[in-house]
């Protein structure tokens, strides 16, 4: 199994972003990950963010969204964390605003291995102790040493 400490960076994490919409959300997290994906264009990210996001939303509901996607040249998983102000449309199962937001960027040869990141990261975000935590964090830091110190 992966370990998240090689997925997050703090570069890759913002708290408490001011984000109106999905389409903006995905943007700002495609620009997160730019700089850190080889190959990939920011335009390359955003359309396979949103072309996940078109065959279902990526909204796991309590106000998580695990927006994800494979890219061919990538050699290496990739991902960034964002907490918004406040939360947006999603069109998430529940109906809930989504506040709290892990894109995931898998090599494309990793069919497995997302799945199983993408099962973990559900088990993790389904914790209301956790989304409570990430919540309230109010810095980059402090997203970060929340998530990767929370016991799995």
């Amino acid at each position: 199994m992966l370990d998240f400490v090689q997925l997050l960076d703090i570069s890759r994490i913002q708290c408490k972003q001011q984000i109106s919409s999905k389409k903006r959300a995905l943007e700002s997290l495609s620009e997160l990950l730019t700089p850190f994906a080889e190959e990939h264009s920011h335009m390359d990210i955003l359309d396979a963010l949103s072309a996940r996001e078109r065959l279902g939303s990526t909204g796991l509901g309590h106000g998580i969204a695990l927006p994800h996607g494979r890219m061919p040249m990538l050699q290496t998983p990739l991902a960034a964390l964002m907490t918004l102000d406040r939360g947006i449309d999603f069109e998430s199962p529940d109906n809930e605003p989504v506040d709290i937001l892990f894109a995931l960027l898998m090599p494309q040869h990793c069919n497995d291995e997302h799945l199983k990141v993408l099962a973990e990261l559900a088990k993790l975000f389904s914790q209301p102790d956790l989304r409570e935590a990430l919540r309230k964090a109010e810095t980059p830091r402090e997203l970060l040493t929340t998530f990767l110190d929370w016991p799995a």
